[in-house]
């Protein structure tokens, strides 16, 4: 059963200034839920419709109806299984490896795949503008797949952090020089620029090198998806240091 407190709690997790208020978020689907609760994460607590889930999941599970469900859910065809986690505190950067910084990315399914991204080619750290779009939004959530239990992911002042870190900071960029002809080193910093306007001006001059993936063919496309980008770079990242 899910009381009336708990209901209005959870439905005002889907605004961004309440997660901030409250340090706790929601996840749905059991997959995600489930990597959330084998990883470091501390659980507030986990509602499920499956009674075989619950006794499986234990305590920290309340069994509730179909109808509790659809008060407290996001989607319009809930999954069957809803948790609530605390929002944990972001760990210091590691400067030894690679840092992926994202400067103004908007879309909650390109931050999502790019939190994947990281997780698969082993890139432990991301920093996110403010304006980036909440790592702990519902569509975000659910785009990682449980990977944004291994990525440490810090919001903070992106110029401020490039200007005083001491590795080389590669920024996206049309025009800049082929990533293919670059030999990347073990660490750095990928800047990746807002879906509209890229990189905005004062990152832009504040980064060492400028880098791009080169267009093949004669296609009108004006560029790759951010998050398709991302991709390509990180596999040129660790191909060179495989």
């Amino acid at each position: 059963m899910v009381v009336k407190s708990q209901i209005k709690l959870i439905r005002s997790l889907q605004q961004k200034k309440c997660r901030i208020a409250q340090k706790m978020f929601v996840v749905e689907g059991k997959k995600t839920v489930n990597e959330l609760l084998a990883s470091k994460m501390v659980v507030y607590k986990v509602f499920s419709t499956d009674e075989n889930y619950k006794n499986n999941i234990g305590e920290v599970c309340d069994l509730i109806s179909d109808k509790e469900l659809s008060q407290i859910s996001s989607l319009k065809n809930p999954s069957s299984v809803l948790g609530v986690f605390y929002i944990p505190e972001p760990l210091k950067i590691d400067m030894e490896d690679w840092v992926v910084v994202l400067d103004d990315i908007r879309d909650p399914g390109n931050l999502g795949t790019i939190i994947r991204l990281c997780d698969w080619f082993g890139i432990k750290n991301l920093l996110c503008s403010a304006t980036t779009v909440d790592c702990y939004n519902p569509k975000v959530l659910q785009a990682t797949m449980g990977s944004i239990t291994r990525v440490n992911i810090t919001y903070k002042d992106v110029s401020s952090f490039l200007r005083e870190c001491n590795m080389p900071i590669y920024g996206t960029f049309m025009n800049g020089e082929v990533v293919y002809n670059q030999a990347l080193p073990k660490k750095g910093v990928l800047v990746m620029g807002n879906e509209a306007n890229g990189i905005s001006k004062n990152i832009e001059n504040i980064c060492t090198n400028k880098i791009a993936i080169p267009q093949f063919g004669k296609s009108t496309t004006e560029s790759l998806n951010v998050a398709t980008a991302t991709s390509i770079l990180l596999n040129e990242i660790r191909r060179g240091n495989f």
